[in-house]
């Protein structure tokens, strides 16, 4: 019998549950988008019983227009916004307080107070990050020290503190399990990746009791089951989002590398049994954990990359739909010196500005609407010229890169990418590579999968960019005129 896999998709604007047959086809998938709340300025929440009803409802939503019971499904697999903090009563279930997500910036005061040069190495050597506000860690302790009573009710045990996968996981399995995957932990700033633990010093340094902790797990683990659709169906992977594009793209192998075009733009390099710290402000991070063994990554994290489309879609009402954008450059003057820098949330690697802001530079009377949409996403591809070339002085060698996310459906933006990476690109069938990772995860736990290995014959490339640039020094001097504007925009 052909059994299903579901992948839950917990994003950063909405959650989606994708179908998959065993040989890894898409079936179908269910979305539901949900509020952003922006209280004050770089402040970004959810409200986590938003989040949870979203994810049953797509959910619940796929099974029953497809008329599954629990016998046809043979795993459920989550992956998540990560860093994003909520803290619940484990007794109640109610969250004390909306999840602040990851791109929130209020706690950069906090931060800034940390980064004493001994602090700033002792944490990026446990834990493979630099202290920005990006992280779990000074979010939760902001909850814990302005939530009346918070800290009093944490030392009596009675909080639990999760990311986004944590929290569903509780929810899936009526509060019977409090547990997170190490691809997770490791964006927390609280879990030290060499030793593969949480670390007692990092807690004591944000006085964050042990006991909100999730056990961490492999991300092919038994995570419990759930009984809400109908009957029992296992969770058997889990992983954060980019780190399971990762593993849809099938980066298996030291040195491949993959990068992520959804809300925010995320690159992640496999850099094998190696530790490596960056020596250029990137992230070191958990790629996978699988029988106990880590595979590690470095990352490069760009706050704003959808989200800048969504901005000029709902803020400055330049079209009805992002799909659009692509026909709209169309009609943009290419000669156009617009240059967008889309730092609405600060600025993330290799820069790391929480204060920075938004900016645009070049603006001429026969500027509009296809001009600026076209710089924006100009912005984005220079970027990641940004982070790949600080991998390149890290060590890396990278010669190709597999794109994916809902950005990358836009030809003109994927052909751009290649253009200003001067690398070929590939885009695989099923862009949404994180729905696809989990769903391997979960596959692998259920059998049906042998191993990691196992899943590179049912990866498919769906198109390969090549670079077509025609004026090599016009190239380069749009690119050094991005890096004057950037400069602009630091505070």
């Amino acid at each position: 019998m052909n059994k299903k896999i579901i992948a839950i998709d917990q994003g950063t604007t909405s959650s989606r549950a994708v179908l998959f047959d065993q040989d890894g086809t898409l079936v179908d998938y269910e979305q539901k988008e949900f509020k952003q709340f922006f209280p004050n300025d770089g402040w970004v929440e959810h409200d986590p019983d938003e989040i949870w009803e979203s994810v049953f409802f797509v959910t619940d939503t796929l099974i029953k227009r497809h008329g599954l019971g629990s016998s046809d499904i043979a795993s459920i697999g989550i992956t998540n916004q990560r860093e994003t903090t909520l803290v619940w009563n484990k007794r109640t279930g109610r969250p004390i307080y909306p999840a602040i997500v990851w791109q929130d910036r209020r706690t950069a005061e906090l931060c800034n107070s940390l980064k004493a040069p001994d602090l700033e190495k002792i944490i990026q050597d446990k834990t493979g990050l630099l202290i920005d506000p990006y992280f779990s860690a000074t979010k939760l302790a902001w909850i814990l020290d302005n939530v009346e009573g918070a800290r009093k009710e944490a030392k009596k045990g009675n909080l639990l503190f999760g990311t986004v996968d944590s929290f569903l996981v509780w929810k899936l399995t009526g509060g019977k399990e409090h547990k997170t995957d190490a691809s997770n932990a490791s964006r927390t700033m609280l879990f030290n990746i060499a030793e593969n633990s949480w670390d007692s010093e990092l807690l004591d340094l944000f006085k964050i009791p042990q006991s909100m902790l999730p056990e961490v797990c492999d991300n092919v683990h038994d995570y419990g089951a759930t009984d809400l659709f109908g009957g029992s169906i296992a969770i058997g992977g889990m992983a954060g989002d980019q780190q399971a594009a990762l593993i849809g793209q099938c980066c298996f192998n030291k040195g491949d590398i993959k990068s992520t075009y959804g809300t925010g733009c995320f690159v992640i390099l496999n850099t094998g049994k190696e530790f490596l710290k960056s020596k250029n402000k990137l992230l070191s991070t958990i790629a996978y954990r699988i029988n106990g063994e880590i595979t590690y990554g470095i990352e490069g994290s760009i706050f704003v990359a959808g989200s800048a489309i969504q901005w000029l879609r709902d803020g400055l009402n330049f079209f009805e739909s992002a799909a659009e954008t692509e026909s709209l450059i169309e009609q943009a003057n290419m000669d156009s010196r617009v240059i967008v820098v889309p730092a609405l949330t600060g600025i993330g690697a290799p820069y790391w500005d929480p204060e920075a802001r938004g900016a645009i530079f070049g603006l001429t009377r026969d500027s509009g609407a296809a001009e600026i949409t076209k710089a924006t996403l100009e912005s984005i591809a220079y970027q990641t010229k940004d982070l790949l070339e600080a991998m390149r002085q890290d060590g890396a060698d990278i010669k190709e890169l597999k794109i994916d996310g809902g950005m990358v459906v836009n030809s003109w933006f994927a052909q751009e990418l290649s253009n200003v990476l001067n690398i070929k690109t590939y885009r695989p069938k099923i862009i949404e590579t994180t729905a696809v990772g989990a769903a391997f995860l979960a596959g692998i736990n259920a059998g049906i999968y042998s191993d990691l290995e196992s899943l590179e014959k049912v990866w498919k490339s769906d198109t390969e960019f090549v670079p077509a640039i025609t004026n090599k020094e016009e190239a380069n001097q749009k690119y050094l005129s991005w890096q004057k504007a950037i400069r602009k925009t630091l505070s």
